[in-house]
């Protein structure tokens, strides 16, 4: 270790779950040591995997990634085993205490203390998981360098404020973790400040923390955010949001804050809790002798409470799919079954049999065969099923994809479609299958993929509007701070929180999600229990535009889901047992009827109907169906790297939300 750095704390056995919920999996868990060191340019908190360790070490040198150096690479498009210490260590940490703007710490009946640093840009690092202790004693050695006050909403929120003599000696008290004799070190501190800090330069937050960030941020930044100035004039960037979300209404305040704000006087929210998934003897006797389900409306509870047992997901994700209809007979779905595997193969055909002669005149087919070339080989690449070269999974993906653009001739393919077909794949482990139920799934969120946008924008104002009457004091502050038109969200709506929880947490989101219960737009209820969550740690930090969207971004893959379909639950209760719900709010949750003619624009997130099977003009040749080769769930890696959509939005209104959908790595 270089001779010039001085470590002032350091504890091993400091953990990075990446895959929280999946504890057989031996990659779940990364092993790490924190430091806490002083070096000539700052006092900084390091966290390093136990595989870099050693190789550091012998380099004798630390390998700071600067100032903002969380480096999760959500950019690799796959890991093998030979790069194992490279895949650890593109989650090493390393950051100047005085960037610190909060953390968070575990709840009182966690079965082992965390912490969750934020930066003052926004970043906000994955949790220190201290199996053997040590979080307070390295709280305790920080209070030499920073004060800190808890917060009055949240209290596992804590937050970092700027030096303040008379404060400091009080800030810690708040914190209920020190002894006593933590005063003297204060008083120290205060008596005798520490020399040799260099001076602190507010940096560029967009140089310094948005590289690689969605293709939103970057367009945003480059268009309407001026160099010397990172936050828009309200009256133009009001007047930008106007335009571009009709019915959407930005605050205008001139300083930010929340003292006009009237808080909704809800009925209190209820208590929810979850329960046991759907499991195969209780599936089985749903069932009477000619094969009818005889009680749909009970399967879907049970599904929306506990989700379903992986080991029936695949027969019961055809129904939730329309792969099968819910009153049909045994008889009826082999029938099914059968016309599926020949309408599938034939329209595979179509597309194996085009010569390169006629692709070359054929535009359109090829920019899409194309896009999806680059799709496929960076979709989940980290995930077992899909890791490796030469992986046949891959290539099944692949001709789902393009046997939907012969399906879908209007939609085609568009960035995004192959998130939504992996864990359905996954899942079905047969090729014919995967492809019914993906082009279900696609028929409840092809709107989001479409030229006009409109089934995004639409999404995003009735977040807008949940949002005015369930927390109006947030949604107030997200206006004020330029963030009123929800294109943090646009990622959580576009393909169904893909990127925002772990592989196998997704399946069963997905299918609580496809019950449609409690309603069709209980994904846009899940987008408020989330940022309801995150309330505090937004306000109380005074984010502002680029904090709000880098902190949004970082939190993928921590939110817990049980906790957040509870409270979606709850607040749709909630919200349901209010007397002056507006009229457009009880549309979005599907409290009143909606006419025919609106239902398309006033629930985008539509249920699946079945699946229209493809009348066979001939008896085309076909092969058996594959069966794919069996993967286990791990993480998946998130990236926001984007590449061109086939489609080309025109104007200057369309392209803005197009950008926001390229979001694929």
């Amino acid at each position: 270790m270089a001779s010039q750095n001085e470590v002032l704390f350091a504890k091993d056995s400091v953990y990075i779950h990446i895959n929280v919920q999946d504890t057989k999996d031996k990659d779940a868990h990364i092993a790490g040591r924190v430091y806490l060191m002083k070096k000539p340019e700052g006092n900084f908190i390091e966290w390093k995997a136990e595989e870099c360790l050693s190789h550091d070490i012998q380099n004798d040198e630390w390998d700071v990634i600067g100032s903002v150096g969380f480096r999760n690479d959500r950019d690799s498009e796959c890991v093998s085993m030979n790069a194992k210490m490279d895949a650890r260590r593109k989650y090493n940490i390393s950051f100047d205490v005085l960037d610190l703007k909060s953390f968070k710490r575990n709840a009182p009946n966690h079965s082992w203390a965390y912490i969750i640093f934020i930066l003052k840009d926004g970043t906000t690092f994955p949790a220190l998981h201290f199996h053997n202790g040590g979080s307070k004693a390295l709280l305790k050695e920080l209070e030499t360098f920073i004060h800190i006050r808890r917060s009055p909403n949240d209290q596992r929120l804590f937050i970092v404020h700027d030096h303040d003599p008379e404060m400091l000696s009080k800030s810690f008290n708040e914190l209920s973790i020190f002894s006593d004799s933590s005063s003297a070190y204060v008083q120290k501190f205060v008596s005798e400040p520490h020399k040799g800090f260099p001076k602190k330069f507010m940096k560029d937050p967009y140089t310094a923390t948005m590289g690689g960030f969605s293709k939103v941020t970057n367009f945003l930044r480059d268009n309407f955010m001026a160099p010397e100035n990172l936050t828009r004039p309200q009256s133009e960037m009001a007047e930008f949001l106007h335009e571009d979300i009709p019915g959407m209404e930005i605050s205008n305040l001139d300083e930010p804050g929340f003292e006009m704000v009237t808080k909704t006087k809800l009925p209190p929210r209820p208590v929810v809790k979850r329960s046991e998934h759907l499991e195969l003897a209780k599936w089985n006797s749903f069932f009477d002798s000619d094969g009818t389900i005889s009680q749909v409306e009970e399967v879907k509870e049970i599904i929306f409470r506990g989700g379903v047992d992986p080991a029936i997901r695949s027969e019961v994700w055809k129904f939730l799919l329309g792969f099968y209809d819910w009153d049909s007979t045994t008889k009826k779905r082999q029938e099914q079954r059968k016309r599926k595997v020949d309408d599938y193969f034939r329209m595979k055909l179509q597309w194996k049999t085009i010569s390169s002669e006629q692709e070359r005149r054929f535009t359109l087919l090829k920019e899409r065969r194309g896009l999806i070339d680059k799709d496929v080989m960076r979709t989940d690449r980290t995930h077992k099923f899909f890791s490796g070269d030469k992986n046949p999974n891959l290539q099944v993906l692949y001709d789902i994809l393009m046997t939907y653009c012969m399906y879908n001739f209007d939609l085609g393919y568009v960035q995004g479609m192959s998130d939504i077909l992996a864990p359905i794949l996954v899942v079905m482990e047969n090729e014919v299958d995967a492809f019914w139920c993906f082009a279900g799934a696609m028929e409840r969120v092809c709107h989001n993929f479409e030229m006009d946008q409109n089934g995004m924008k639409v999404q995003l104002s009735q977040i807008h509007k949940l949002m005015q009457v369930y927390d109006p004091e947030l949604c107030a502050y997200l206006e004020s701070h330029d963030s009123g038109n929800f294109y943090f969200c646009f990622r959580w709506i576009l393909i169904m929180f893909k990127r925002e929880f772990h592989f196998h947490e997704i399946q069963r989101l997905w299918e609580v999600i496809w019950t449609d219960l409690p309603c069709q737009n209980f994904h846009l209820i899940i987008s408020l229990a989330i940022l309801d969550s995150e309330k505090s740690t937004l306000m109380e930090n005074k984010f502002g535009f680029t904090e709000i969207l880098k902190h949004i971004n970082d939190i993928s893959l921590s939110i817990p889901l049980d906790d957040t379909l509870c409270k979606a639950e709850g607040i749709f209760l909630q919200l349901k047992e209010f007397k002056k719900l507006p009229k457009a709010v009880k549309e979005v949750l599907g409290l009143l009827p909606v006419p025919v003619s609106q239902s398309m624009e006033n629930s985008v997130f539509i249920g699946s109907a079945s699946n229209t099977d493809v009348k066979s003009q001939d008896s085309a040749s076909r092969v058996d169906t594959p069966q794919l080769m069996g993967g286990i769930s791990s993480s998946s890696s998130i990236s926001v790297n984007g590449s061109r959509s086939s489609h080309s939005l025109g104007g200057k209104q369309n392209s803005i939300i197009d950008e926001g959908s390229k979001i694929l790595t």
